[in-house]
């Protein structure tokens, strides 16, 4: 008798496959309470950040008063080593930036932006050709 053994795999997930999760998970805002840098973190606080908060059940908002510094703007994300995240100082700045900046913290994927790490190289030829000492009028040429 053949027996058919069925091997159970366990799948790798894949963000955007099956089931989205959101790669921030805390978001931490900092004001100052008498400030005037903090006027537009202050009015984002009182009027918008509920609202803000139940768009995105998934994340954690935590709100600190710290007196005599600018507001910021600090995102936590999975993966990342140490709880090193993204921070945007949003000094001066109104309730509707100070929400947009927000925003791009919560849909950002926490990675930070590097330089590639290839050169360029282009397929096709230069326009001007390759430069040579030769191609310069001998009277100006540097003579030894």
């Amino acid at each position: 008798m053949t027996g058919i053994s069925f091997i159970q795999q366990v799948s790798k997930s894949r963000n955007g496959v099956g089931a989205f999760i959101r790669p921030c998970k805390k978001v931490t805002l900092t004001f100052c309470n008498f400030g005037g840098s903090s006027k537009g973190m202050r009015d984002f606080l009182r009027l918008r950040l509920a609202k803000f908060t139940k768009e995105y059940p998934e994340i954690q908002f935590q709100v600190l008063q710290k007196p005599g510094f600018h507001p910021v703007l600090k995102g936590e994300y999975i993966g990342s080593e140490a709880n090193v995240g993204k921070q945007i100082c949003v000094k001066n700045w109104n309730i509707d930036v100070v929400e947009n900046k927000l925003k791009l913290l919560v849909n950002s994927s926490g990675k930070q932006l590097k330089k590639p790490k290839q050169n360029v190289k282009s397929l096709n030829e230069s326009v001007r050709g390759i430069w040579s000492p030769f191609h310069v009028d001998p009277a100006h040429r540097y003579k030894i």
